[in-house]
């Protein structure tokens, strides 16, 4: 008799996650906690609904990132980003076209976007509170390439811990270009604890940014203007 070693059964193939159903899915699980959210932003206590809101995105992708803001166009903006992440940009934009219509309560952004006026925004890290006013940048260009390399300081930088010195190095370019713009335009991103020479400010950084983009720099409220104008 002859014996025949029996194959091994390969396990079945997972299958790939579906962008657009799970992005339907997510835009269910909203509309079911939108008025849990609504009343949580309503007491100023968006903590109540941050674990929810953490599984619902984790969801639809767990490297995936959100943030509940304050709108430009409506009172809130839902924001959902994949951070420039190439191998997240299926799952954002499957979300944003499954987005339901903004309205006068709530937008909807697939990355940081930009804040109208970044010197009118404090931050709070940790026991600091921090004027994005007083950020300076150092920024030299590279006209060939059409991009910037920037040096972030501001004068609370060197108390800051690790953790919380990169994110005051990153959050005021992304809250002055937005996330597109900046991952897009900033090539080399440093941190300055001294403020170096020839700095400028982030209305500044905008307007030379915009310029170098092509994009038409936004309009400066004339009631704020800053030291650098």
């Amino acid at each position: 008799m002859r014996w025949f070693r029996r194959r091994e059964t390969p396990p079945p193939a997972r299958p790939r996650p579906d962008p657009e159903a799970l992005a339907e899915r997510f835009w269910c699980g909203w509309r079911e906690m939108l008025p849990e959210v609504a009343a949580a932003l309503g007491d100023r206590e968006p903590g109540r609904v941050e674990n929810q809101l953490c599984q619902l995105v984790g969801d639809l992708h767990p490297d995936l990132h959100f943030a509940l803001e304050r709108g430009r166009r409506a009172i809130y903006a839902l924001v959902v980003s994949g951070q420039e992440d190439r191998r997240l940009r299926a799952f954002t934009d499957a979300w944003k076209a499954a987005a339901p219509p903004e309205d006068a309560i709530w937008e909807y952004h697939d990355a940081v976007p930009p804040v109208p006026d970044p010197t009118l925004v404090t931050v709070n890290l940790g026991a600091h509170r921090i004027r994005l006013a007083d950020v300076r940048v150092v920024a030299q260009v590279d006209e060939a390439e059409r991009v910037v390399d920037v040096a972030v300081h501001h004068p609370a930088m060197r108390a800051l811990e690790l953790a919380a010195r990169s994110a005051m190095t990153y959050l005021p370019l992304d809250a002055a270009l937005g996330e597109r713009l900046a991952a897009e335009r900033l090539r080399r991103v440093e941190t300055a604890d001294a403020e170096p020479a020839d700095t400028i400010g982030l209305l500044e950084l905008r307007d030379l940014v915009h310029e170098l983009a092509g994009l038409e720099p936004p309009p400066r409220d004339p009631g704020n203007v800053g030291p650098d104008d």
